[in-house]
């Protein structure tokens, strides 16, 4: 089987590019819908209508098969190479991946209301919450590619002065939008 090594990780990797596609997009959707309630009563119906279907196409179509693909080729990968699960690297990036998993359920969670015409969220709120994936990418692609060589204090500064360079690019962002 494990002649099959590098087909597997490929497909592992193809889904875990669909999964954070849709996981980076769903929010950007959720961003225009709750911007459509601002609008006119029947444009904001079809604006409403038009987008609850694109974010069910869009979860259901892309993001939780990417899902479910990504997690069985994962698991695949490790009963392949079990010492993985010997490397503190790898208890870090599943850490990050038990975060990713979580990430994705409250976005479906918000989904679900959102198909329910139940819109409890800002714009703003949702652009920052559109970040929480990029931040997890980041990390796990770190984590993976430097493995043991990785400097911890550098990984976490890393990720709050990104975090805190997104945050900054989002209110940038909100001002030139509002003028």
């Amino acid at each position: 089987m494990t002649e099959y090594y590098n087909y597997i990780k490929a497909l592992h990797l193809i889904f875990v590019i669909t999964w954070f596609a849709g996981l980076f997009y769903i929010p950007r959707l959720f961003i225009y819908h709750i911007e459509a309630q601002q609008k006119p009563v029947v444009e904001r119906e079809i604006l409403s209508t038009q987008f609850k279907l694109m974010e069910k196409r869009l979860w259901y179509i892309i993001t939780w098969p990417s899902a479910v693909l990504a997690t069985l080729f994962a698991i695949w990968l490790l009963i392949l190479m079990p010492q993985w699960l010997q490397q503190p690297w790898m208890h870090i990036k599943l850490g990050f991946v038990l975060l990713l998993i979580v990430y994705h359920l409250k976005n479906h969670l918000i989904f679900k209301r959102f198909q329910q015409d139940d819109i409890k969220y800002s714009s703003n709120y949702m652009r920052i919450w559109n970040e929480g994936a990029t931040l997890i990418l980041f990390a796990v692609v770190f984590l993976v590619i430097l493995k043991g060589t990785f400097n911890w204090i550098f990984g976490v500064v890393g990720i709050i002065v990104l975090g805190i360079l997104l945050m900054l690019g989002i209110k940038l962002y909100k001002r030139i939008r509002q003028k």
